[in-house]
């Protein structure tokens, strides 16, 4: 599977540990940055490449992190055709799989200690979407949404 990750200084270290546990695990993995502690950094940088990536090549996944991880879900969301999911725990990760078919999650690096990331990247990335008719249902009314404004009737 390729991986894209992207993050900033607040989560560093446990970006550091990703990109070393998901390449042993046999993952491909591209790190968009940073590559070196920088304090004031910009996590939209390193974010949207890694989102924009995501979009451009089908199939892959994404990975992205900041201290809350809230900035870094709010920017990988603008990329078109992106869907990104909080995910602070591996049941989190799981779900953002099945039920929204989400490519891309976002961590806090300052609420998610390195094995709980690790085991939440784990999840995130054996798990697949359900296809469930419910689900499916719901994802095309979000993207019909975003392609043209379109809403559903109440």
């Amino acid at each position: 599977m390729r991986v894209h990750l992207g993050g900033d200084h607040a989560a560093y270290e446990l970006q550091r540990a990703l990109v070393t546990h998901l390449t042993a695990a046999g993952h491909d993995v591209v790190d968009h940055g940073p590559v070196a502690f920088d304090a004031l950094d910009d996590y939209p940088v390193f974010v949207l490449r890694a989102a924009l990536a995501v979009a451009d090549e089908p199939g892959s996944l994404g990975i992205v992190l900041g201290g809350s991880g809230n900035g870094e879900l709010i920017a990988a969301n603008k990329v078109p055709g992106i869907r990104a999911a909080y995910a602070s725990s591996v049941e989190l990760a799981q779900l953002a799989r099945q039920h929204n078919d989400a490519q891309v999650i976002s961590m806090g690096g300052r609420f998610t200690d390195i094995e709980t990331g690790c085991a939440i990247a784990d999840a995130f990335l054996t798990t697949s979407f359900s296809g469930d008719a419910r689900h499916a249902r719901r994802l095309a009314m979000v993207t019909d949404f975003e392609l043209d404004g379109s809403l559903p009737e109440a």
